[in-house]
Formats: structure tokens, C-alpha cells, sequence
């Protein structure tokens, strides 16, 4: 199945109908996930700071799935030099930086009133976050920090597979370790009330296929890029 699409023009014919689907299913489930979080009552704890979840989880899962998708398309960029892989991974990487920057902004604007800070580096969800962060950022400096591109996508391609070490330390550091943050919840029978679990998991999708879009738009981005680069250096030769 790999192989059949990762040939370009297979990709690029597949991709040329399945980014605005995806863009049209994204504008549905947020139209219908806004509407929801709106909607749910206060918590009595947290009381209207309970919104800024769903915002905030669906872009911190986003941030370690995109990630997830960098460092494969990574390995199979460096182990099969496959052009395509390389394309896939560094137009995952801003797509993930995003998605972790917001998780970082919306998580600080919920810890400031409820832990009275607005950021805790002892904290290891919060600082494991933001090394993940790091990481994107190192991975598009060292991209293109290296003018020959072979060589650019093998050291991002590394630096991106060392980076998979810090996804389980974020996802498993609020059970490894004494945190402000609270454990999760998703999963656990009991643990989320419905009336805030449905707007949650919607949003969660709604962010999902927001990543497909814009990851296929910048695939396809970077493949005309590159065949443009060709042609350049074609007539340049000529």
C-alpha cells in the first residue's frame, strides 16, 4: 500500500481531491465541536477555564501525532531515500510546531488561573512539551541550515528519529512523575462526564483532518517545488 501510493503521481492525483474533502469534513466537525464546547456548563472546579480543553488537548495530541508522522516519513526518507518520504517530513514539521505552540499558549492560559502561574518548568508535561517544541524548531533550522538538500533531509531525518525518545516522556510523564498537570482522562470509564467528552473527541477529529489537509497541501507544495527546482537547474545547464 506504501509503495503503491508514495509513487508521486499516484500521490499527487490521490491528494488533488482528498486535501478539500478533508478541508470540507474539518469545517463541519468545528462548526459542530465549537458548538458544542460552547454549550457545556461550567465545571465546578474550574468553571468557565474548563473550555480552554478543548482547545488545548486536541492540539497537544496533534503535536505528538504529527510528530509521529515527521520521524516515519524520516525513517523512510533516510532508509529508502525515497523523495517523497523526505517531502512528507518537513511539511509535517511547521504543521507540528503549530499545533504544539498552541498547546503550550492554551496550556499557560489555563494553569495561570488554576495553579496561579502562567508556567511551572518543574512540571514535566509542561517541560517535556516544550522540548518537543525544541525539536521541531531544530528540526526546520537544520533543514535548512545545509544548502545541499540530500544531505539536509539525512541530518533532520536523524535528529528527527532522536526526537522520538521524548514522545512517551510527554505522553506517560504526568504517571512517571509528581505533577501540576492532571493525569488524563480520556479512555477512563467514569473519568470525563459525557456532556464535555463528546465536544472533546469532535474537536480532536476536527483537528485531525485539519493536519491531513494542510499536510497534503504542503506535500504537494513541496513536490512542485522541487519539480520547479529541476527545471531551473535544467535551463540553467542549457
Amino acid at each position: 500500500m506504501f509503495a503503491y501510493f508514495a509513487n508521486p503521481a499516484r500521490f499527487m492525483a490521490l491528494s488533488r481531491w482528498l486535501a478539500p474533502l478533508l478541508g470540507l469534513i474539518t469545517a463541519l466537525l468545528l462548526v459542530y465541536g465549537l458548538s458544542l464546547a460552547v454549550a457545556v456548563p461550567d465545571d465546578y472546579q474550574q468553571g468557565a477555564t474548563v473550555k480552554i480543553m478543548f482547545v488545548h488537548v486536541p492540539a497537544a495530541w496533534l503535536g505528538l501525532f504529527a510528530y509521529g508522522c515527521l520521524a516515519g516519513a524520516s525513517f523512510f526518507g533516510l532508509v529508502f531515500r525515497h523523495p517523497l518520504a523526505d517531502a512528507a517530513a518537513r511539511a509535517a514539521a511547521p504543521l507540528g510546531a503549530a499545533f504544539t505552540a498552541l498547546a503550550l499558549v492554551t496550556g499557560s492560559l489555563w494553569g495561570r488561573p488554576m495553579w496561579g502561574t502562567w508556567w511551572a518548568w518543574g512540571d514535566a508535561r509542561l517541560t517535556s512539551e516544550f522540548i518537543l517544541f525544541v525539536f521541531y524548531l531544530g528540526y526546520m533550522a537544520l533543514y535548512f541550515a545545509i544548502d545541499d538538500e540530500a544531505k539536509a533531509a539525512r541530518a533532520a531525518a536523524i535528529l528527527a528519529l532522536v526526537g522520538l525518545v521524548n514522545l512517551p516522556i510527554v505522553h506517560f510523564s504526568v504517571e512517571w512523575w509528581n505533577s501540576l498537570h492532571q493525569v488524563g482522562s480520556v479512555g477512563k470509564k467514569g473519568a470525563l462526564a459525557a456532556v464535555y467528552l463528546t465536544p472533546l473527541l469532535v474537536m480532536g477529529l476536527a483537528y485531525t483532518t485539519l493536519f491531513g489537509a494542510l499536510w497534503l497541501v504542503r506535500i504537494r507544495a513541496e513536490v512542485f517545488q522541487r519539480r520547479a527546482n529541476v527545471l531551473t537547474a535544467a535551463e540553467a545547464e542549457a
